[in-house]
């Protein structure tokens, strides 16, 4: 894959720019086109993004459908099923010092977006919010991770194939080309990422004063209460820790376990991995990889602290770190301060729910919260976890195990759009 020059990536901006201002993305009409236009796509590249996930993670195709294309197929129908609706004014209220005016707010496209997604999960990061984007009348710029080039090489084409450069594009590179895209002003930028990155991001749109949508990670911590039930824990735990082999940012980073019950969870944990990918994941074809070299080098040496319960098997020539419970872990652990984003599952125990509430308020907050016990509790933990201005702005929402198990917390920052004045429905809507 060749990287986009500087000079091309000038000249997209301006074409984009061109495109925008002659007005046709504000008619409805042509972005519900263009919404169905990307479905008709999808279906039609289905095999190709399938292939690619599997040649770039080792992804199976029924994870990759259910983890990434379903989402994306299931938001532009949500979309083209509301989107007159939102694009409608609302009539508001006049203050009586303006009589006779009359007051509303008009909904209109913000210009050209920026859309900079990771590897983890290559498509559907990097579709959902372009779902968004046509929604709202922008034209946008996608750069897919380097990190999955066979993923961002199909992206490509299938963007190419599909819509004009001018109303949307491709930009292919690493760390320079994103350098050059980030001098570059845009009117919306939305990025997924690491939080040292989402800061080099945000310092960068300051400049032009660019609104900008972070999605980053954290340590999102699992507890498990000693009237929790097992059974149901330990298949939820292992799930959402195992699935794209634990490199999800809301994956349950650490595990807090009620000291009484820790070893038959831990064993029921055991149980439940092998009735998912057989005593030896490696040759599972439902197991996905690390996504390179730095990545799993990173990882195994998290494997030098604690005690390893189960697991902790590799393989440097597949990237393949097997599903790994380490116990014995202490807070001054490497793996307890940085987030893991992978197969390494660190266990703590605690003998009164105020310890763990303790241990996760000193620290940044989490992504995502998981927890098992009464409801009795969990309230206690949404109360306590969450400071008292942000709990209008965060949700708590008890899910089955379906795309994203548990119990998990998502800030409302996530529901910001690519429109001036309005708040259309977020890329996590669905889920």
């Amino acid at each position: 894959m060749i990287d986009t020059t500087r000079i091309e990536i000038e000249k997209l901006l301006q074409k984009q720019r061109m495109y925008f201002n002659a007005g046709k993305t504000k008619d409805i009409q042509f972005r519900l086109e263009s919404l169905k236009k990307l479905y008709a796509a999808i279906l039609k590249f289905e095999k190709r993004i399938t292939d690619s996930l599997w040649e770039d993670l080792h992804k199976s195709k029924e994870e990759s459908y259910l983890t990434e294309i379903s989402i994306v197929l299931q938001e532009i129908r949500y979309h083209i099923r509301h989107l007159k609706g939102w694009a409608k004014n609302d009539r508001v209220r006049t203050p009586l010092k303006l009589f006779p005016s009359k007051s509303e707010i008009v909904k209109e496209p913000l210009g050209v977006s920026l859309i900079i997604a990771p590897w983890n999960y290559p498509f559907y990061i990097l579709m959902n919010p372009l779902v968004g984007s046509i929604s709202a009348g922008c034209c946008t710029i996608l750069k897919p991770s380097p990190s999955t080039p066979n993923v961002a090489s199909v992206m490509e084409e299938f963007i190419r194939e599909t819509f004009e450069d001018n109303f949307i594009g491709v930009v292919q590179g690493g760390r320079e080309v994103n350098k050059i895209l980030l001098e570059q002003k845009f009117d919306l930028i939305f990025f997924t990422g690491s939080s040292a990155v989402g800061k080099v991001v945000m310092k960068a749109a300051a400049e032009h004063l660019t609104p900008v949508i972070l999605e980053l990670g954290g340590k999102s911590p699992c507890i498990v209460e000693k009237d929790a039930n097992l059974d149901i824990a330990a298949k939820r735990i292992v799930w959402g820790k195992s699935i794209n082999a634990g490199q999800t940012c809301i994956a349950p980073d650490y595990l807090f376990v009620h000291e009484n019950v820790k070893e038959e969870l831990l064993e029921k944990m055991k149980q439940a991995l092998e009735e998912m990918f057989g005593q030896d994941a490696q040759q599972s074809n439902f197991y996905a990889r690390i996504v390179n070299e730095e990545a799993f080098s990173r990882l195994t040496d998290l494997l030098n602290e604690g005690k390893v319960r189960y697991g902790g098997i590799v393989n440097g020539s597949q990237k393949y770190i097997s599903p790994t419970i380490i116990d014995e872990v202490r807070p001054e652990f490497k793996m307890m301060k940085e987030e893991i984003f992978g197969p390494l599952l660190p266990v703590m125990t605690f003998s009164n729910v105020e310890e763990a509430i303790s241990y996760i308020n000193a620290r940044e907050k989490p992504l995502a919260f998981y927890y098992f016990g009464s409801k009795k509790m969990l309230n206690l933990f949404c109360l306590k976890l969450l400071p008292e201005e942000l709990v209008s702005t965060m949700y708590c929402c008890i899910l089955p195990t379906t795309i994203y198990p548990l119990v998990v917390l998502v800030t409302a920052d996530l529901e910001n759009t690519m429109v001036k004045k309005v708040s259309l429905p977020s890329v996590t809507e669905g889920l």
